[in-house]
């Protein structure tokens, strides 16, 4: 993107170069056949520009640095002596000649370029007291400076919007991908704490009814019932697993009927009752918002199932003004912790989910998780939509 803009900007500054040597040309045709004869000097700076002009396409000189800056004066003061001093018969390039001027500077600078270029125009022309052609050019330098500068204005402002905006998107690429490699991260400990330790338990469990069907076949039978609990629960935690796997899709109005096919699915498949309390009414919040809100609740539910040991559960999802209230709470062992803590306090003691911590965070939310160690833990979110 940065070098496409650079060569279109590399050649905007060609064309321009090649539209200079031209109008240079023609001004200096005019003044050698038109010109009084007692304007040889005039006539010779108008050479001496035109060569340099042609010089610069060959060279391709560009609007670059302190180098452009100062062919912009060179060619303002050219535009001064011409309107002044050049043949009246071709007072016509004059106007011309302070449009290519113009052009110039707001197509390769800012608004601070263009005003010193309209100003130092307009008041050479409004204090000159030279009675040439340049009478008659006052109006119509006084409007194009006008012009010109309202939209070198605008074009610095749009310009700055423009910056802004890429960096806001630079900021959500990196955040996008910040959040990808924490979700992979999440993905890799919830397969490696879950399927992956029961199938290595599995794989054990084979060796050992192996063995024991050499020495008896009563506890090698035992042994096999063993191994198909275990089956059980690898097919439940793998399909837990591809089910947290799948993309959510949710705005205000269905959060609430997502929670709670959410919270029945979860009782099915852990056999934990669990209880939902959720307004049904809709309310306006942005699609990301919600998504990550259900995901929330049930990475905690997830986290309930295999940890907390919990024989009920209670979900509670609510509307306060502009706030979205949800808690999660359980009655299993809690936390190793004792006590309710903020998400500062938290991060700071590196305790509790760090996916929810994560989550919490780049939702701005308010988060209190208590920890009733032998009684559970409690988990409370205040989200602003």
């Amino acid at each position: 993107m940065a070098s496409e803009s650079s060569a279109e900007r590399d050649r905007l500054a060609f064309y321009l170069t090649v539209t200079r040597a031209v109008m240079a040309a023609a001004c200096l045709a005019f003044q050698l056949f038109l010109a009084p004869v007692g304007s040889h000097l005039v006539t010779a700076a108008m050479g001496v520009y035109a060569l340099s002009s042609f010089f610069a396409v060959t060279k391709r000189f560009g609007f670059r640095g302190t180098w452009g800056r100062l062919t912009l004066c060179i060619d303002g003061v050219f535009f001064m002596v011409l309107a002044s001093f050049g043949a009246p018969e071709a007072v016509w390039l004059a106007p011309l000649f302070y449009l290519y001027l113009l052009a110039a500077a707001v197509s390769m600078y800012g608004a601070r370029e263009v005003a010193l270029i309209a100003v130092a125009c307009t008041l050479f022309f409004a204090t000159n007291a030279h009675p040439g052609p340049q009478y008659v050019l006052r109006e119509t330098i006084l409007v194009a400076s006008a012009f010109s500068v309202a939209y070198a204005l605008q074009k610095s402002r749009l310009q700055k919007r423009v910056d802004e905006l890429a960096e806001r998107a630079d900021q959500l690429r990196l955040a996008a991908e910040t959040a990808r490699e924490s979700e992979q991260q999440r993905i890799a400990a919830d397969f490696h704490d879950g399927p992956l330790q029961l199938m290595i338990s599995f794989q054990m469990r084979l060796e050992i009814l192996r063995k024991l069907f050499e020495k008896s076949r009563e506890a090698g039978m035992e042994e096999l019932a063993q191994l198909q609990e275990i089956s059980r629960t690898l097919v439940r935690d793998l399909r837990t697993f591809v089910r947290t796997m799948r993309p959510l899709d949710v705005d205000g109005a269905g959060l609430s009927a997502a929670t709670r096919r959410l919270v029945e699915e979860f009782q099915k498949e852990s056999g934990i009752p669990i209880t939902f309390v959720g307004g049904d009414r809709p309310f306006s919040a942005a699609p990301e918002t919600c998504t990550d809100v259900l995901q929330m609740i049930r990475e905690a539910l997830n986290n309930v199932r295999k940890h907390a040991k919990a024989t009920r559960v209670a979900v509670a999802l609510e509307k306060v003004g502009k706030i979205l209230e949800v808690s999660v709470d359980d009655n299993g062992v809690g936390f190793p912790f004792s006590g309710t803590y903020s998400l500062d306090e938290l991060e700071l003691l590196r305790m509790g989910p760090v996916s929810l911590k994560r989550r919490a965070r780049s939702l701005g939310a308010e988060m209190l998780l208590e920890s009733r160690p032998g009684r559970g833990a409690g988990l409370k979110l205040k989200i602003p939509i």
